[in-house]
């Protein structure tokens, strides 16, 4: 697989995955208001990438910086521009809040060793990130058994993340243990981020897969076709009530209907311990448009009224497990 996401001559570079799996695409990003722009239109999800872009946009826009005495007023302002992307992924803020540290820490040195802090500091948060999916890959791969028919919803796997995937690490790292596995893909409507991106990952990787409709899932579980779920997240609190996207909640529930465990795998900079329970996460509702059309064909009649919640809350009662780098937790959930 390639980068996501990666720094190339002071430019940010990403694939563009509103395209994928028919084309490879790559946007450079030249600005933070580019980096902004490319998080709010999808050219890059998945909440542990975004947060890897966002802290490349920052490291971005102070390259630009050209007086030190203006110095602080144009980083809050990149921050808070970068800070009204998307309203859910928590890691979009822990890579904000990580990047404000290191340049309180920086600042009132010279501008230049300031910029270069800063940059270096958005490369080590890309590397750590590979290095941690693969240690959830591993600490998940001990969950899965010879012979799983594994079942994902959306896409959490190197395209969502630096590099190697969360969910899609876990099952990665089983097949490269030699683990004869295959895995169901939900669709994932509206954006289809399934369908195209974690069947193209998938593909890539030569795991064997089926793509399965969102409303397939709950009869696939009931026949016993489905042996384990693992999803990903955009945001735990402290009594591991689990955001993640848009369907996710039913999937968890028909799991826990057909006897049937379901995994949550995440890194820790995902978890949210300022928020007791997941009534309290915020749910970013999305354009009407990725409802109402496919590839920018209308499918629903032009005056339709649509709403598009991009995310939903599963409760910790229905989650078998949370896998993160440092290890397996397991309910009762206190964070």
């Amino acid at each position: 697989m390639f980068p996501t996401i990666e720094w190339r001559d002071d430019t940010v570079v990403m694939i563009d995955q509103r395209k994928l799996p028919l084309e490879e695409v790559f946007v450079v990003c030249r600005t933070y208001d580019d980096v902004a722009a490319a998080i709010e239109t999808m050219v890059i999800r998945g909440a542990p990438a975004i947060g890897i872009a966002a802290a490349y946009g920052i490291a971005l826009g102070f390259m630009r910086v050209m007086y030190a005495g203006g110095a602080d007023v144009e980083f809050r302002t990149i921050c808070e521009r970068l800070r009204r992307t998307r309203p859910t992924a928590r890691n979009l803020f822990w890579a904000i809040e990580r990047m404000q540290a290191k340049y309180a820490a920086a600042r009132g040195g010279a501008l230049e060793a300031v910029k270069r802090t800063l940059v270096d500091e958005a490369a080590a948060m890309d590397a750590e990130d590979v290095a941690i999916n693969e240690r959830i890959g591993r600490n998940g791969a001990a969950l899965i058994e010879d012979g799983d028919a594994i079942l994902t919803h959306c896409n959490a796997g190197g395209l969502a993340t630096a590099g190697y995937g969360t969910a899609v690490g876990v099952i990665r790292a089983a097949f490269e243990q030699g683990k004869k596995i295959r895995v169901f893909v939900d669709e994932t409507r509206p954006f289809l981020q399934g369908a195209r991106l974690t069947a193209y990952e998938l593909d890539r990787l030569g795991i064997p897969y089926h793509v399965i409709t969102d409303s397939m899932s709950g009869w696939m579980l009931h026949r016993g076709e489905v042996t384990r779920v693992v999803v990903g997240a955009d945001r735990i609190t402290r009594n591991g009530d689990t955001a993640n996207k848009i369907g996710t909640y039913s999937v968890a529930v028909l799991s826990r209907e057909n006897g049937v465990p379901f995994y949550v795998a995440a890194p820790l900079s995902t978890f949210d311990l300022s928020l007791a329970t997941g009534e309290e996460i915020p749910i970013e509702e999305r354009p009407a448009a990725e409802v109402k059309e496919i590839n920018g064909r209308l499918v629903t009649p032009p005056g339709a009224r649509v709403r598009n919640p991009a995310f939903d809350v599963t409760p910790a009662r229905y989650i078998s497990a949370i896998i993160t780098e440092t290890g397996v937790f397991r309910p009762p959930y206190s964070f």
